[in-house]
C-alpha cells in the first residue's frame, strides 16, 4: 500500500488549489481526491469555497488525505498546505495564495515565468516552486487548464499513480465525448512531464510566516459606524478585472476599425474608450481610441462581434495590457 510522504499533527496530507471560476479547479480537486481514495487506497475528502458563482471570481479547492486506518472529521479550509496549486498567477495581486506554507511545501504555478521571478512576485521566503505553462499547453492541445494542472499535481504527489487519472479521463469522457479523450490525456501527460522545479532554502534566522486569514471583516458590531452608515461606497471606477483573464486578450488594430461600436454593444464591462472628433465632412462622430484593459476580463465577445477583424484574440503576454492600455478619463466633479 502507498504511504503519504508527510502529514500534519492530525495525520493529514493537505492540498489547496487557488483559482478563478472557469478554470476547473473545483473539478480538479474532486478528481484528485477520487484518485487518492479509489486508486491509492487512502481516506480523502474534497470541497470548494467561493463567493458568487461566476467566471473570473476567486475559487479555492481543499483536499485532504490520510491513512486508510484513520478518519477525516475535519472539513475546515486548508490553512497549512503541503502542496498549493495556483491556477492563475495574477491571483497573487489580491490574495495571499501562499499563506500557511511549511518550509518544505511545494507551490505549483500556472505560469511561463521562471521560479526566481515567481518567488519575488509571491514574496516567498522558502519552499519549492514548480512551474508549468498550463495555459499554453491547454491552448495548444485545445483542452482545459485543469487537465495540465492535474498532470503537474500528480507529479508533485508521487504517491498517486498517473495511470489512475488516465483511466478516469477515459471513463468520464469516453461515452459522451470520445473525441475529447485523446486531447485531455495529452494535456495531462504534458502537465506531468513539463514541470520545472526549484527549491529555495530559508535564510539563516528566518521562519515561514504563520497563516493569516485575508478575508477577515474590517467592520463588526464593535467597529461599525453609527447607524451602519456606509462611509466608503463601492465604485466601479476602482475595479480591476485583469485577474479574471484566463490567458487570452483582444488586440486592437486602429487601421482596420470602422468605429461601428459593435464591440461596445457586446462588452459587459465598458472596456472601450471613445472620443468625439469630427469626421471628414466636419460632423461630430465618436471614434474608438482603444481598450482600457483594467476592466477587460478576456471574454472575447468583442472579437466575435467585430465585422472587420480590427479586434483579434491573442495569448496575453506579460506587460502587453499595461503598455497598450488606453485609460478612461473620468470627471468625478460632474
Amino acid at each position: 500500500m502507498n504511504s503519504l510522504p508527510k502529514v500534519n499533527e492530525l495525520g493529514f496530507f493537505e492540498i489547496r488549489l487557488e483559482s478563478i471560476g472557469g478554470l476547473g479547479a473545483n473539478l480538479a480537486g474532486k478528481m484528485l481526491a477520487e484518485a487518492g481514495v479509489v486508486g491509492a487506497g487512502f481516506n480523502g475528502v474534497s470541497f470548494s469555497s467561493y463567493g458568487s458563482e461566476k467566471k473570473g471570481s476567486p475559487v479555492k479547492a481543499h483536499i485532504r488525505f490520510c491513512d486508510i486506518n484513520a478518519n477525516i472529521r475535519d472539513t475546515t479550509p486548508v490553512e497549512r498546505p503541503h502542496v498549493v496549486g495556483v491556477f492563475h498567477e495574477a491571483l497573487a495581486k489580491t490574495i495571499n495564495v501562499i499563506s500557511g506554507l511549511y518550509e518544505d511545501s511545494i507551490v505549483l504555478v500556472n505560469s511561463n515565468k521562471s521560479p526566481d521571478q515567481l518567488k519575488e512576485n509571491f514574496n516567498m521566503l522558502g519552499g519549492t516552486i514548480a512551474v508549468i505553462d498550463a495555459t499554453g499547453i491547454s491552448l495548444e492541445e485545445k483542452n482545459r487548464v485543469n487537465m495540465a494542472m492535474l498532470g503537474g499535481l500528480f507529479r508533485l504527489c508521487d504517491f498517486l499513480d498517473p495511470q489512475i487519472m488516465r483511466d478516469v479521463i477515459e471513463k468520464s469522457l469516453g461515452k459522451k465525448y470520445p473525441q475529447a479523450v485523446a486531447p485531455a490525456i495529452r494535456t495531462f501527460d504534458r502537465g506531468y512531464n513539463e514541470v520545472q522545479f526549484k527549491t529555495f532554502e530559508l535564510s539563516e534566522g528566518e521562519e515561514m510566516p504563520a497563516f493569516t486569514r485575508s478575508d477577515e471583516p474590517v467592520l463588526g458590531y464593535e467597529t461599525q459606524p453609527m447607524g451602519g452608515v456606509i462611509t466608503n461606497p463601492g465604485n466601479s471606477i476602482l475595479k480591476d478585472l485583469s485577474i479574471s483573464r484566463a490567458g487570452m486578450l483582444p488586440h486592437f488594430d486602429e487601421n482596420t476599425c470602422i468605429h461601428c461600436a459593435s464591440c461596445d454593444n457586446v462588452c459587459p464591462d465598458f472596456c472601450f474608450v471613445w472620443d468625439e472628433q469630427q469626421d471628414k465632412k466636419g460632423r461630430p462622430q465618436m471614434f474608438l481610441q482603444g481598450i482600457d484593459y483594467q476592466y477587460c476580463k478576456g471574454c472575447l465577445k468583442c472579437v466575435t462581434a467585430c465585422p472587420t477583424e480590427a479586434l483579434s484574440s491573442h495569448r496575453e503576454e506579460e506587460g502587453y495590457a499595461e503598455e497598450h492600455r488606453v485609460p478612461h478619463v473620468f470627471n468625478l466633479a460632474k
